[in-house]
């Protein structure tokens, strides 16, 4: 069953099931879920090992983040807001441009901490693929924290430009009848990428 925005907000109050929503979605999220917004874009490089026991993924390079304005007095009060690639003299772009063909790996601003009773399943907003983008998605396994990736293709024939931040993919939340196992896979946490071979858990 999949549970609406009433239940999905008491739980955010109660076990932090979703961390960084937006005031839009903490104040009247719409459908049967809460939409997530873009905070990071991966583009992908070299080669990728998928075996049966063992796995690497694509090396990463981030080529677009979001990063929220907050103050002097903010940041001095609260180092951990301060983002890693603006202290490193980088520059990274508020938007991204998407060209037909261009496939990166995508990460969300918000965070889940999903109990064993649930499971989340995502689809993306109808004006990502009305716009040409396909996610490719997976699930949220019971017992998994951190932030969300995925796949986003433009798989049309038009560039589409991306402010970080923007509503791109709605996520669903459904309960697991009898609990499921704990996950306890490589990404826990949020990573991106394993860059170099793993054995599989």
């Amino acid at each position: 069953m999949i549970l609406g925005p009433k239940k999905l907000l008491q739980l955010v109050k109660e076990i932090n099931l979703v961390e960084g929503l937006s005031e839009r979605e903490l104040k009247s999220p719409e459908g049967a879920g809460f939409d997530l917004r873009l905070g990071e874009v991966y583009k992908i490089s070299g080669d990728a090992f998928l075996g049966e026991t063992e796995r690497k993924t694509a090396d990463i390079e981030l080529v677009a983040s979001y990063i929220p304005v907050i103050s002097s007095v903010s940041e001095k009060s609260h180092p951990q807001n301060r983002h890693p690639e603006l202290d490193s003299g980088s520059k990274v772009p508020h938007v991204i441009v998407i060209h037909p063909g261009d496939y990166f790996l995508v990460a969300t601003i918000e965070k889940v901490n999903m109990p064993l009773s649930l499971t989340a399943n995502f689809k993306p907003r109808t004006t990502t693929f009305r716009s040409g983008l396909f996610l490719r998605t997976g699930n949220v396994a019971p017992g998994y924290s951190g932030k969300l990736t995925f796949g986003l293709k433009n798989e049309g024939p038009i560039t589409v430009t991306m402010e970080m931040g923007a509503r791109f993919v709605h996520m669903q939340v459904e309960e697991v009848l009898g609990e499921g196992a704990q996950y306890r896979g490589q990404w826990q946490g949020g990573r991106v990428a394993a860059t170099k071979r793993e054995k599989q858990i």
